[in-house]
Parts: C-alpha cells; structure tokens; sequence
C-alpha cells in the first residue's frame, strides 16, 4: 500500500475512534516506525511502505484506537520547544502549562538571575527543566511523591544539559524536602482536577496517572497545602506560581500576598501568583 493510502485510512479509522488531530496522529507514528522527517514522509507519500513498517505502524495504530496518548506511544513530547521523555508513570506535558513558565518569565525577567527556584510536583521535569533552560545561573530543586517520576525527571534533566544545576527528591510537598530550605521561586502544577471533572474527562486521560490528575476530592487539597507552608519555604519576597483550573484556588493565608491571577488566551482561568509577605 502507498504511504499516502495507507495514512488516509488510518486517520478515517483514528477519527472513527474520536481522536482529535486522527491525520497528524497517522503521520507522527508512520514516521516514529518508519525513522522519517516530516518533509520526508510528503517526499515519500507515493511510495510503497515496506511490509515490517506497515506492521510496526498497525501496532502503534491498536493502542492509539484504544485512545492511548500520543505521547506514550511515541515516548516524547515537545515542551517549551524541549523535547521531554514520557511514560504512563507521569503526565504529559500540555500546552497550557507553558503559561506558568511565561509568568515566572514576566515577574523574573533577567535570564541571567541566580534564582533558587523548586518545583513541587515536578513529574517529566518539564517546568523545572524549561526554568533550567531559560535561567542560565539557576539552581533547581525538583520534587515528586512519585520515586518513578523522579527517575524520568532526571533522565530528561541529563537528556537537556542542565542535570548540573538541578536536585531531585522524592516526597509529598515540602516533606520531599531533605532540611529547611529556601527559595527565590516556588512553581508547581499539582493534581487539582475535582472528582466530579474526572468523570467527564477524555478517555486518553484514563491512560496517565491518576494521582497526578486528582486529589480525588475538589481539586483544592494540594493546592492549599502548598500555599499554607510556602512561607517557610519562600525567601523573603519570594514568589509563587500555582496552575489551577476550574477548581479555583484556596483563601489566600495571611503569610502571603495574592499579586494576580493568569489567564490563557481564551480568557480562561490557569493559575495564581504569590508573594511572601
């Protein structure tokens, strides 16, 4: 069959099964299998697909009808133009968390800043990673409650160079923390979908770990014990960045100063920034 051929059959299938993007999906696993660029792959449209590519093709095909992720398909996702690891043991990077990184960068301008930063929660590494990337001179503390998201986090920190001036440790919150520390910048994206969103969710987020998704109450528990601690933790006038959703966020304690809210493009809610008072 014809790669042309054989890749608008898949997307008809993909699209059957409700997939969102079904051709870009088709494309993408043709040439994980396949070891072709996108321009190679249009240069090879006309062209018979080997019999083992086909093969390999139609098995990637059955976990993606089944609404596997992409990404765990593939064992990457792109973020901040970075190219992460992925595994069923984290969530996959999104697009709208790259928003966190577009505040952190409007409130610390200086790329060249010697920011102590931590991320709680850190899963790929994907925040901490970027933060790493975007401030030269930072240093970097990366927490997970999850011993198996820690090990991809370190792959992907030695993967992209900055496995210098990062530290991991595993724990929940501020216990992951080894002795007291501080710092210039807290950010996390914790597990803050509400019990009753999990219901109406995707199917491919059945797929990534639930832990990570939700506090299996209403989204808010992480969050606020995030913002009760965080004054222990923040140097003074120290900031932090908290992702959010429908949820919302907790009453603000007194040891913190709510500066502003962030919003996607479409206007909707994403997240809150914090100072120590």
């Amino acid at each position: 069959m014809l790669a042309r051929e054989l890749l608008l059959q898949a997307a008809s299938q993909l699209e059957l099964a409700g997939c969102d993007a079904p051709r870009r999906d088709a494309d993408l696993m043709l040439m994980a299998v396949w070891g072709l660029s996108a321009t190679s792959l249009m240069i090879r449209l006309v062209e018979e697909v080997p019999l083992d590519i086909a093969q390999s093709f139609e098995t990637l095909m059955q976990r993606r009808l089944a609404r596997e992720p992409l990404a765990y398909i593939l064992g990457e996702k792109e973020f901040w133009s970075l190219t992460f690891k992925v595994t069923p043991d984290v969530l996959i990077p999104r697009p709208e968390t790259e928003h966190l990184i577009e505040v952190v960068l409007q409130y610390y301008p200086n790329p060249n800043a010697p920011l102590v930063i931590c991320d709680i929660g850190t899963g790929s590494g994907c925040i901490a990673i970027t933060l790493a990337h975007e401030f030269s001179k930072a240093l970097i503390t990366a927490c997970d409650i999850s011993d198996k998201a820690i090990a991809v986090a370190q792959s992907n920190a030695e993967n992209l160079g900055v496995t210098s001036r990062m530290q991991f440790y595993i724990g929940s919150l501020y216990q992951a923390l080894p002795e007291p520390m501080q710092f210039d910048v807290i950010v996390s994206n914790p597990p803050y979908v509400s019990l009753d969103e999990m219901t109406a969710l995707d199917a491919e987020l059945g797929f990534e770990p639930r832990s990570a998704l939700t506090d299996e109450d209403t989204g808010l528990t992480l969050l606020a014990g995030l913002l009760k601690d965080a004054h222990m933790y923040l140097k003074a006038n120290g900031m932090m960045f908290l992702e959010s959703g429908l949820c919302g966020m907790p009453d603000t304690p007194t040891t913190l100063e709510k500066v502003n809210d962030y919003f996607d493009l479409a206007g909707n809610f994403r997240g809150s920034i914090y100072r120590k008072i």
